[in-house]
């Protein structure tokens, strides 16, 4: 089954569209897009480091956080945490951004909600430097709190009530920008996930870097920067990642020899398919395998 880049979170409750992940190197529980994972969601997100520190990519900008810092993704941003420390953690608030407005058409929603999230505003940084950023940063911790004791009578009422607050601070504080500038990331954002798209959906076939582009209605210059400049590779270079990444599953959930798998992930050449794959994980696919078979024994 294709991993695509959109995420559609599967709530605990559908009665209550709430949901912290508790990401480690290791794990994401529940079940998640964790560490390493490019994607995107339709829901806000408000993510805290709860230990060690962490960057995370959006829109080809790298954001280094610490413990007790945390970051506001706008719906639909495609993102990624390229990097956790070793005993790294951090939580991830996920909710829709109707739970902000009550209910639907309300003047909290189009006067408080909808034009902040689909604004221009990818994210947010917020490390405590200010009071308000103090009081948000206050009520994540509290609101990590409540999900890890959720027996506890009326705690849905309370993680809501937290998180209006919480978005009441935050767009008192913040102005939207109507600039060009704040425009072309918005659009630069939607361009590369299609780009991106389009390579997860063909990438067992032979891709040209043109069709790359035609998906966005870009040159092909133009489609090389745009990779450059966001997720800091070329297309090929992504491609190849990818395949690479896929290969890997089928390693280590399938009896498929090498060759075949060379085949199926989109390598025309077993040999050119081992020298990628050396040169990303240092070992071959062999060893690889050999490896993940003596941890994961049956």
């Amino acid at each position: 089954m294709k991993k695509q880049l959109h995420e559609a979170i599967q709530y605990p409750d559908e009665a209550f569209p709430y949901i912290m992940y508790i990401h480690t190197n290791r794990s994401s529980i529940p079940k998640g897009r964790g560490v390493n994972d490019l994607h995107w969601h339709e829901e806000l997100q408000m993510t805290l480091v709860t230990k060690g520190n962490l960057t995370i990519r959006i829109n080809g900008i790298d954001y280094g956080l610490e413990t007790g810092q945390a970051i506001f993704l706008n719906k639909s941003v495609l993102h990624i945490v390229t990097y956790l420390s070793h005993d790294g953690e951090y939580v991830s608030f996920n909710f829709p951004e109707k739970l902000l407005a009550f209910y639907s058409d309300s003047a909290m929603e189009r006067n408080h909600v909808l034009p902040y999230t689909n604004s221009y505003l990818l994210s947010l940084v917020i490390k405590g430097d200010a009071e308000w950023q103090k009081q948000i940063l206050q009520i994540l911790w509290e609101m990590k709190k409540k999900f890890e004791r959720k027996e506890s009578w009326g705690w849905q009422y309370e993680i809501s009530i937290h998180t209006v607050q919480l978005w009441l601070i935050l767009i008192s504080n913040i102005m939207l920008s109507s600039e060009e500038s704040s425009k072309h990331n918005r659009l630069q954002q939607e361009r590369l996930q299609l780009m991106l798209s389009f390579i997860h959906q063909n990438y067992t076939n032979l891709i040209t870097l043109k069709e790359i582009a035609d998906v966005a209605h870009l040159s092909v210059s133009e489609c090389a920067r745009s990779f450059k400049k966001s997720i800091h590779m070329t297309p090929y270079d992504y491609l190849v990642k990818y395949r690479i990444k896929k290969s890997c599953e089928l390693l280590e959930t399938t009896e498929y020899t090498v060759t075949e798998i060379a085949r199926i992930v989109g390598f025309n050449h077993v040999n050119h398919f081992i020298q990628s794959f050396k040169k990303q994980r240092d070992i071959t696919p062999k060893e690889y395998r050999k490896i993940r078979n003596v941890q994961t024994p049956s």
